[in-house]
């Protein structure tokens, strides 16, 4: 994990010596052109006059352009586009935008508006976010520019002393997830994540417990043991816990961890099996937004539930047709062995809701139908009105698009089986298939505990080109949602 070093300075920005420095553009509007906006500590005077529809600068989101530097400090100027909007979400796009086109800058200084500690701590985060690399698997092969240490600067007229502790915490958070993502399956079975759990536990108030195989059967964990049957690496459960001595409330998190998910017997197309090591994302994210807890010192209890297993075919692979126990006594009848997600969550949700936490929550990178509904970028919501209607304004307030979905009764004859409490899957009817997956799940919610459900099945990866701080690969989405969560559970 590359961290760059965070700080910020109330210097002029044409004084302050760097490889590059970052100034703002903002579009025109009704036909002006572009302006470049002034630094809250000082204008950069090497800028008046300057062309900027000559460049090709047009203020529009992403767009950085790069000129040589007269008059400052630094070695070259770098416009980058603020897009219309003058809000954190606005201020930390462009900022992550320039640090992500920067990877071979040693040092950047962002000249952008941040007059107050809002934008400020924005500009720092969008930084640490857009400063993220992924080297584990490049070889001798590698060629071109690779990202180094980098000490980023965020000019500001005034900032707390410790203005950069939360946007490194919470970018080091994303990058935990990014990076367990990106990690090919072939390095990250269910045991190997279970080893990163544990290692948190050494320098953070943290306990974490792993249930292997024996544990699960003993304690009628029936399916991540099924979903885990194919695989010769036996699945496990983590639990990881944060809770501070102080706290009053408990926030309960329960992550898919299918580290890679072939389908099992209803094997996928070859295409579609393609990138499936990014099935555990919900239970990496549960495990940073823990992890970021504790290294804030929240005063809110928070568990994180990793339900992790390997989805393979094999002789010893949960059939379609056969009937699983989980955690509560239900009982499943497979129907589709690539419907895996759900039963490992089912685990998961009793075991956490039976401890009766203020809230839980469910990440998972659950179904396809989540993606034709909404696309690569929105997450879909369900659950209890409050705790949606929750975590939706939570997730405005740190730019990460949402959008809660029904659970309609209707879809509750879908789930009938005639040999057991229910089928996981309908086949051959995959209408509504986002919404099922959340019927289903609601099922395994112990008493009244408020519960949300998470799809993340499109936006937890970038398939095409670079925007904001994100490249390609793992997004880290929601972790940013899921921690302010537990920060505004804190302040209540």
């Amino acid at each position: 994990m590359v961290r760059p070093t965070l700080s910020t300075d109330s210097s002029s920005p044409s004084s302050i010596a760097a490889d590059v420095l970052v100034v703002g553009v903002r579009p025109g509007t009704d036909g002006a052109p572009a302006t470049v906006v002034s630094p809250t500590t000082g204008a950069v005077a090497a800028l008046d006059g300057l062309d900027l529809a000559a460049i090709g600068a047009t203020g529009s989101k992403d767009q950085l352009v790069r000129i040589p530097a007269t008059g400052v400090e630094a070695s070259s100027i770098a416009l980058v586009g603020l897009g219309s909007g003058t809000d954190a979400a606005a201020v930390r796009a462009a900022a992550g935008s320039a640090v992500r086109q920067l990877p071979h800058a040693s040092s950047i200084v962002l000249a952008l508006p941040t007059d107050t500690d809002e934008l400020v701590a924005a500009a720092l985060e969008g930084a640490a976010l857009g400063a993220y690399s992924f080297t584990r698997h490049k070889g001798t092969g590698t060629t071109g520019p690779q990202r180094g240490d980098q000490s980023i600067t965020v000019l500001a007229t005034s900032a707390p002393a410790d203005a950069a502790v939360r946007p490194a915490i919470v970018a080091d958070a994303a990058a935990l997830v990014r990076d367990l993502v990106n990690t090919t399956a072939g390095d990250l079975g269910p045991s190997e994540v279970a080893d990163v759990a544990a290692s948190f536990a050494e320098d953070l108030p943290l306990t974490v417990e792993v249930l292997d195989e024996t544990a699960l059967a003993e304690q009628g964990f029936g399916g991540i043991l099924g979903v885990g049957a194919g695989s010769v690496r036996p699945p496990r459960l983590v639990v990881v816990r944060y809770a501070p001595s102080t706290a009053s409330k408990h926030l309960a998190l329960v992550g898919k961890g299918i580290t890679f998910d072939s389908g099992g017997l209803s094997l996928k197309p070859a295409a579609s099996m393609l990138g499936m090591k990014t099935d555990m994302t919900g239970a990496a994210t549960v495990l940073a937004t823990t992890v970021a807890a504790a290294r804030l010192g929240l005063d809110v209890k928070v568990t994180a539930w990793l339900c992790l297993a390997e989805n393979m075919p094999s002789g010893s692979a949960t059939r379609p047709g056969d009937v699983l126990t989980l955690k509560n006594g239900k009982t499943v009848e497979v129907t589709n062995t690539d419907a895996e997600g759900r039963l490992v969550l089912g685990d998961g949700l009793v075991a956490a809701t039976l401890e009766q936490p203020d809230a839980v929550v469910d990440i998972a990178t659950l179904t396809g139908a989540q993606v034709v509904a909404l696309g690569d970028r929105t997450t879909g919501l369900m659950g209890t009105d409050a705790l949606v209607a929750q975590l939706q304004a939570v997730a405005a307030s740190v730019a990460e698009p949402i959008w809660p979905m029904p659970l309609p009764e209707e879809l509750d004859a879908r789930l009938a089986s005639e040999v057991a409490d229910m089928v996981n899957a309908t086949v051959g009817n995959p209408a509504g298939g986002m919404l099922l997956a959340g019927k289903f799940l609601e099922r395994f919610v112990e008493g009244d505990v408020p519960w949300a459900h998470l799809d993340i099945a499109g936006p937890s990866e970038n398939k095409g080109g670079g925007y904001g701080w994100l490249g390609k690969g793992a997004t880290g989405v929601m972790v940013r949602t899921l921690i302010a969560l537990a920060e505004e559970l804190q302040s209540k």
